[in-house]
């Protein structure tokens, strides 16, 4: 029997799956520390981490029996994943399984910045509704314009259907171009990074993080968009000068932003909540019960695995099982 500490309340499909272990899992209302986590894991087999979780060498040090970390996330910018291969621990993640509800979400939040949903629901419960007139609330249809997604794999595909649905231009930046096929099945063209900072009318980033795309997103870039057009961050906050931004969104460089991650988070800057071009939303991306129930159980059987002597099902490094 293996004894596993599960970072933070997640959905009950992971504790049924290991129910023939031990599970501890950490339950205080507050995001788990790096103190505490050094106190929990020092007899632990496996660690269930969350995005929020920071496994550190130090964490990793502490945890002297740990054969694999399972992190609840297709992301794992939270763990130092060069030290645990190191130390002959596997780490592992929840990929594809986000990629709709992070897709959808992305148009949701895209829609609310050119329509001006966020907007007219405050001022429904606020001020109140005065009647209809021609020049009242006029927002930015997305039909016929272009969105430029800069990170093109599985999400960045998703969000470019439904971008096809809307009749929406569709070009995009990665390191690597996909196929002739692909592109034509997407109706989406490749084009330089300045390319589609200069020419998009929403620009929506779907790529990870790391650290040489660390504000990828500045002043230099911001100035280089049009003054009409919206930017989507439902990736990750530190591609982006969070400052930058709101300068550029107080002084009419560009239009709006609609942000579901953030560079500090869960901080927020403070200035970004008293502005009216903005949508925020708390990192809910892949909130879903559908999407989140099966992370659960992609963690759980991740670690399930390993414990049995085998590789995790889906591996963010490349380590012999530790018997």
């Amino acid at each position: 029997m293996a004894h596993i500490l599960v970072a933070g309340k997640i959905p009950e499909k992971a504790e049924e799956l290991l129910k023939d272990h031990h599970v501890t899992v950490f339950e205080n209302e507050q995001l788990i520390t790096e103190d505490q986590l050094c106190e929990l894991v020092s007899e632990v087999d496996a660690i269930l981490s969350l995005l929020s979780t920071p496994i550190t060498k130090r964490v990793i040090d502490s945890a002297k029996n740990v054969k694999i970390i399972a992190n609840y996330g297709a992301g794992f910018n939270n763990i130092d994943v060069d030290y645990a291969s190191s130390k002959g621990i596997h780490v592992s993640n929840t990929p594809m399984v986000s990629t709709d509800a992070t897709a959808e979400l992305t148009f949701g939040i895209l829609l609310a910045i050119s329509r001006k949903i966020v907007e007219g629901d405050e001022l429904c419960r606020t001020k109140g509704f005065e009647g209809w007139a021609p020049l009242f609330f006029r927002g930015t249809e997305v039909s016929g314009k272009t969105i430029g997604i800069f990170g093109f794999g599985n999400i960045g595909q998703a969000v470019a259907k439904r971008a096809k649905a809307f009749n929406m231009n569709i070009i995009y930046n990665q390191p690597r171009r996909l196929s002739n096929e692909l592109e034509q099945e997407l109706n989406a063209t490749y084009v330089s990074l300045e390319e589609l900072i200069q020419t998009s009318d929403y620009i929506s980033l779907h790529c990870p993080y790391k650290q040489e795309l660390h504000h990828l997103f500045g002043k230099d870039e911001f100035t280089k968009m049009k003054d009409t057009a919206f930017f989507i961050n439902a990736a990750r906050g530190p591609l982006v000068n969070e400052q930058e931004l709101v300068d550029a969104l107080k002084d009419g460089v560009i239009a709006g932003a609609a942000l579901d991650v953030f560079e500090f988070e869960p901080k927020i800057t403070e200035e970004l909540k008293s502005l009216t071009n903005v949508v925020l939303t708390p990192h809910i991306g892949n909130a879903t019960y559908e999407t989140r129930d099966a992370m659960s159980e992609i963690a759980a059987k991740n670690i399930i695995e390993v414990m049995s002597g085998r590789p995790p099902v889906s591996p963010v490094n490349d380590v012999l099982v530790k018997n």
